[in-house]
């Protein structure tokens, strides 16, 4: 069984302004596989770190549900901690055809080596790994699951065993270890914007067992960060315009009063990176700004989006848009 140990948030998120003696605690290193990546240039908020690292630290029973716009940053953020931390996760993205037994496991024909007869064997879901290792279970998109499907963890949630019943009745008690985060663009009330296809309304009950934190996206200073990372060749002047433009952008698809946005699309973080790379990518092109806008989001909108998104950006670029 893999070491449970200390981390020094300061030390472990970069976060020089948290004194050395705020902990949390992960797992020793290793290579195992199920520990994500890390993205080196990748930027930190400090209220998402206090809040996740404290549901990882003590979930109280509860587990954790993370809730924001597209592209806000919900599943990196998470995976970017545990990577950290050394917390291996078993992830799985929703959809309205997911079932329990897709969490739990099933039965399959497997050859034990290549070349030999298979045989019938149960092969383990994420939750049943999860919950025997020490895991982090992650659901994304978990709004988008069947609310009946999503009632089956409960008892899970509940921190009762879980009985693998196509399994001979095997019984796994959770690992101490073993968390539950999901995420979604709503609460689980549903999505009255309408903005997002598929979303389902969730069993209050079920909804009842999770905590909820909000990311948003990032602020000015945290998205020029962001860029100044990922794009540290691109001009400061185009970088503080592309944050503009984002931040224009999701005016109007938020509009004044937050529910009647003008444009159906946003700007993402993920879009503005998207962006920045490319216009690195394409330099020398002709009008780099805009035929790297295109690929990140224009071709997808409409021509009325499209139009009023261009208007934007020239707004805010001047003599640069070009």
């Amino acid at each position: 069984m893999t070491e449970v140990v200390k981390y020094s948030i300061r030390k472990a998120f970069g976060m020089q302004d948290v004194p050395e003696k705020v902990t949390t605690f992960g797992f020793a290193p290793s290579d195992d596989p199920y520990i994500p990546s890390k993205d080196e240039t990748y930027v930190f908020r400090k209220e998402f770190i206090r809040e996740v690292t404290a549901f990882l630290k003590n979930p109280f029973g509860d587990a954790l549900y993370v809730t924001g716009p597209t592209g806000s940053g919900k599943t990196s953020g998470i995976t970017e901690i545990a990577a950290r931390l050394f917390w291996p996760v078993q992830q799985i993205t929703a959809n309205g055809r997911m079932e329990l037994t897709d969490l739990i496991g099933h039965h399959a024909l497997v050859s034990p080596k290549p070349g030999e007869p298979p045989v019938m064997q149960f092969m383990y879901g994420p939750l049943a790994v999860a919950m025997k290792k020490g895991h982090i279970l992650l659901i994304n998109e978990v709004d988008l699951a069947d609310p009946a499907e999503l009632s089956g963890l409960n008892d899970v949630l509940e921190g009762r065993p879980l009985v693998i019943a196509q399994n001979g009745g095997e019984i796994i008690k959770p690992h101490p270890m073993f968390r539950v985060v999901v995420t979604g663009n709503s609460t689980g009330s549903g999505d009255a914007s309408g903005l997002y296809q598929g979303v389902m309304m969730q069993n209050i009950a079920a909804m009842d067992r999770y905590r909820f934190i909000e990311v948003g996206y990032p602020d000015e200073a945290t998205e020029l960060g962001i860029l100044g990372r990922v794009a540290p060749t691109l001009n400061e002047g185009i970088r503080k315009g592309m944050v503009k433009t984002a931040n224009e952008i999701r005016k109007l698809f938020v509009g004044e009063n937050g529910d009647d946005g003008q444009i159906g699309v946003t700007m993402s973080t993920r879009n503005l990176v998207r962006w920045a790379k490319l216009t690195l990518q394409f330099r020398g092109a002709p009008n780099t700004l805009k035929y790297a806008l295109d690929q990140s989001l224009l071709t997808r909108t409409s021509n009325e989006e499209g139009e009023a998104i261009l208007r934007i950006a020239k707004d805010v670029f001047g003599d640069l848009w070009r």
